[in-house]
């Protein structure tokens, strides 16, 4: 395993490097310059080149790239054009908001969807299997910034249950208590939530129902054992394979829901800071934002394929 783990970080670094190369390279020939807004309206030309020497901007492309990539290997991802800090810091500063989303969103669709497909498969075109159809197909077809603003509606205006927006901390000097900080989440979870319970209920109804019908299913059965232990024990635990894979691959592509949910929530978190960045067109922020998402998408595949050494012991690396 050790010997699999080293390879998979091994191929990752050239496709990090290649990663970083792309958005550096969009990054620098799109239009707009960072000079030139930071200087303002009412610039002269002088003032716009002398920024763009002090930002480095006047080196070429592939200059400033080797630059910049040998600083993140020392663990410099460069300073925030506009705000004046080290990009390391203002991730560090936001990026608690954005676990807490995530990680919440993670749990309460887990906690919802397996329940719901396993026994959606179990009773196999009753009523909970016609809902859950219905239910997927709306939280794919749906956007999440409008299942975000009917809840506030719903919630927060008309019966006045849960805040509308913001966030409260849950460490460091403004930490409030473990309450108000679920109840500032509880609409962000449920409104992320609604699209990945759809994703994970729909394949684990369709990997139970292909399970239940091999024969050590009817085996089982045949010995007298329980529906609940015969679902449990034997269809689950079989059809865990597609139903990690699908979790792993909704939790990458939390990182686009997130940048929506924490704009309708006004969330400070890695989600508005990248929306912050591209509006004020701050290079260093970007890039090591992108950088940080890509390491986290690596991350989470690499989890993803060791879990299947421990739910499905014929497989091996």
């Amino acid at each position: 395993m050790f010997q699999f783990v080293l390879r998979r970080l091994l191929a990752v670094l050239p496709v990090l490097l290649v990663v970083s190369l792309v958005v550096f390279l969009i990054l620098r020939l799109a239009p707009g310059d960072p000079a030139a807004v930071i200087a303002g309206n009412s610039a002269t030309n002088e003032d716009i080149n002398r920024i763009r020497e002090q930002l480095g901007l006047d080196r070429s492309i592939l200059s400033q790239y080797f630059i910049w990539i040998g600083r993140v290997f020392q663990g410099d991802l460069g300073y925030s054009y506009y705000l004046s800090k080290p990009v390391t810091e203002l991730i560090a500063q936001r990026i608690e908001p954005t676990l807490s989303l995530a990680a919440g969103t993670l749990v309460l669709a887990v906690a919802v969807a397996i329940p719901l497909g396993t026994i959606a498969a179990w009773r196999m075109g009753g009523w909970l299997d016609k809902i859950l159809s219905g239910f997927s197909v709306a939280g794919f077809s749906v956007p999440v910034f409008v299942i975000g603003y009917l809840l506030i509606y719903l919630f927060a205006i008309r019966l006045d249950w849960l805040p509308v927006q913001g966030y409260k901390a849950l460490f460091g000097p403004r930490s409030v208590g473990v309450w108000d900080w679920m109840r500032q989440l509880i609409l962000p979870w449920m409104t992320l939530a609604m699209i990945y319970v759809a994703l994970i209920a729909r394949v684990t109804r369709a990997s139970v129902s292909e399970v239940l019908t091999e024969d050590y299913i009817r085996t089982a059965r045949a010995k007298g054992l329980t529906e609940r232990v015969v679902l449990l024990r034997h269809a689950l635990s079989n059809a865990a394979v597609p139903i990690v894979t699908v979790i792993g691959i909704g939790v990458a592509l939390l990182i686009g829901g997130v940048v929506v949910t924490e704009t309708v929530y006004a969330i400070p978190g890695l989600g508005m800071l990248t929306v912050d960045a591209v509006l004020n067109r701050d290079f260093p922020v970007i890039q090591g934002l992108v950088l940080l998402f890509s390491c986290a998408y690596v991350f989470i595949n690499l989890m993803v394929d060791l879990s299947y050494l421990f739910l499905d012991p014929r497989i091996r690396y």
